[in-house]
């Protein structure tokens, strides 16, 4: 057994009484079959910490891990904010410790992006960027960000400002290259069916909003200019407007990724917070051309969706890259995560890449991500995700997921908690032989339109045998209009939808998409509106219609929903 302290010495042997600093140190000296005892504290670290093949077989773990005195143990990529000024309007500035931070915290609570909204404001798009007949916007300085929220009902999209120049009278807004003019070709739709919806849209026609101008603080919020940093806090947010001496405790994110294993097998870590990392393309001339999930354009060949009977068409991005986990295993197995927290991180949380087989994610805890909380990608076999918490995800990018599976082998998604998720809260994209099980699945879609608490997407298999299995889970309180408590679309394919428990939403399931379902049974759920009549290639059979006042009185409903959700650990 090695040990390992903040205070700890890398020159020592790594003992109890003489732990080492960093993990670097203890990961050098470990060999398999190695525990590597944490002791409490953060670890601010300088630099992504790295696993390779040599370094398989090792147990990292919260020194107590799994008894009442389990010690803190925080891996950090942040720096702290030092040597204050302060300003008469409270404002407190500040050199940053490294690049312009997309997220900041005060004592570990999150402090939001100063922002105002810009749907009042009579923007008219040009070629380039906008025109407005006010000279309001002139005063806007810093590294000013549009957002299009809703730019499709699904996506919202992030672009810079370049440059803001006017006069007394109007002002001219410049948008940054390339992302503007591809924006513009990407939200782009056609919907011909009739009604006042129906015509020609660019979505950023409206942008929603307008973020990181000092000229936006109000307190509780922050902003960049190049490397200052601008903070108005509220009272007790480390510091009061009036200190002499400047926030404390106040941390910016300045690692992109906090760990990165690679053909690493047998790695488990347990009862460890991973914190404070960031993901900084948003910021750049490519801007965040988000389109749906985790996925964005990437600046390839844009290609046009055609709906069923003349209904129209959008824009799809043929070349689409994904929001990064701020901790990535790639083509690893065995790996396993047990009783981990991952929270204040401005990517995805945890990302599977690869060829990996048999990673389990269990009795954690997601929480205060910028984007989605945990992505198993393609080619991964046998991964588990169960008994995690996964909340308050998609705080930046309000398109991403809560758990997203794409192209993944007999992954099995059980007895989780999912809640407080702008979009949807679990996603299957195509794959083979997903199983989600016993999952509690609440308040999603609480931003965004068009989705729902799951979402299952493309061919799951090339049978029922082979294919997506959804069962036993308890779907309720999908906020915004236009969802569905569970959602198969996009030519969705051999899906079971079993005994599941659907309330509370605009509606319970969804029957007719394009492209069309094929070979999707929904069969013994309880849910509280009839969906209508199956089209081809969809069974309804043994469902049930309850209001969710009936629910605690039927018995079969409520042994469902007992069995749902997270379990003692």
């Amino acid at each position: 057994m090695l040990f390992v302290g903040p205070a700890g010495d890398d020159t020592g042997p790594g003992t109890a009484e003489r732990p080492f600093a960093t993990l670097e140190r203890a990961r050098d000296a470990a060999g398999p079959g190695t525990v590597v005892e944490l002791r409490g504290g953060t670890y601010r670290l300088t630099d992504t910490f790295r696993l390779t093949a040599a370094h398989s077989g090792v147990v990292y773990r919260a020194h107590g891990h799994g008894t009442p005195a389990q010690e803190e143990v925080v891996l950090s990529g942040g720096r702290e904010i030092e040597r204050w000024s302060t300003g008469d309007d409270g404002t407190h500035r500040a050199e940053l410790p490294g690049p312009a931070p997309r997220q900041l915290y005060a004592d570990g609570r999150r402090v939001e992006r100063a922002a105002t909204p810009l749907t009042d404001v009579p923007l008219v798009r040009t070629a380039d960027g906008y025109t407005v007949e006010d000279a309001g916007p002139g005063a806007w300085t810093g590294d000013v960000e549009f957002v299009y929220r809703g730019a499709y009902p699904w996506s919202e999209g992030r672009c810079r400002v370049a440059a803001v120049t006017g006069d007394a009278h109007s002002t001219t807004i410049t948008m940054a290259a390339p992302a503007f003019a591809r924006a513009t070709r990407l939200y782009h739709s056609i919907l011909s069916w009739e009604g006042p919806d129906a015509g020609e849209f660019h979505g950023v026609d409206a942008p929603t909003s307008a973020e990181n101008s000092p000229a936006f603080l109000t307190d509780g919020t922050f902003a960049t200019t190049g490397t200052v940093l601008h903070y108005r806090p509220h009272r007790g947010d480390g510091a009061s407007p009036s200190s002499t001496e400047g926030p404390k405790g106040v941390v910016a994110p300045v690692l992109e990724t906090l760990l990165h294993a690679q053909g690493v097998s047998d790695v488990t870590f347990q009862g460890v917070t991973f914190a404070d990392a960031t993901w900084l393309r948003p910021s750049t001339p490519q801007g965040f051309l988000h389109y749906h999930g985790n996925g964005y354009d990437n600046g390839g060949e844009l290609n046009t969706v055609t709906f069923a009977e003349g209904q129209g068409q959008v824009t799809v991005p043929g070349d689409v890259a994904s929001i990064p986990g701020n901790l990535l295993f790639e083509d690893c197995c065995g790996i396993t995560l047990q009783g981990c927290r991952f929270t204040r991180l401005g990517g995805v949380g945890v990302e599977f890449k690869g060829a990996g087989a048999h990673n389990t994610v269990r009795d954690g805890e997601f929480v205060d991500i910028a984007g989605g909380g945990l992505t198993i990608g393609d080619g991964a076999r046998d991964h588990r995700v169960e008994n995690n918490h996964v909340h308050r995800i998609g705080l930046d990018y309000h398109g991403s997921p809560a758990v997203l599976v794409t192209g993944t082998t007999a992954t099995v998604i059980a007895h989780n908690e999912v809640d407080d998720v702008p979009h949807n809260g679990i996603v299957v994209y195509e794959g083979c032989g997903t199983h989600v099980l016993n999952n509690l699945v609440h308040h999603t879609m609480k931003v965004l339109a068009d989705g729902g608490g799951i979402y299952v997407s493309g061919p799951q298999g090339d049978s029922y045998e082979s294919g997506a299995v959804l069962r036993g889970n308890v779907v309720r309180s999908t906020v915004t209009p236009w969802n569905w408590g569970i959602y198969t679309d996009y030519g969705a394919a051999h899906v079971t939808v079993e005994a599941n428990v659907v309330h509370t939403s605009h509606a319970p399931v969804v029957l007719t998409v394009w492209p069309p379902l094929d070979q999707v049974t929904f069969t013994g759920n309880i849910w509280d509106a009839d969906p209508g009549e199956a089209p081809d290639g969809v069974v309804l059979a043994a469902n049930t219609v309850l209001a969710p006042s009936e629910l605690a009185e039927d018995a079969r409903a409520s042994a469902i929903i007992e069995a749902a959700g997270r379990r003692a650990t």
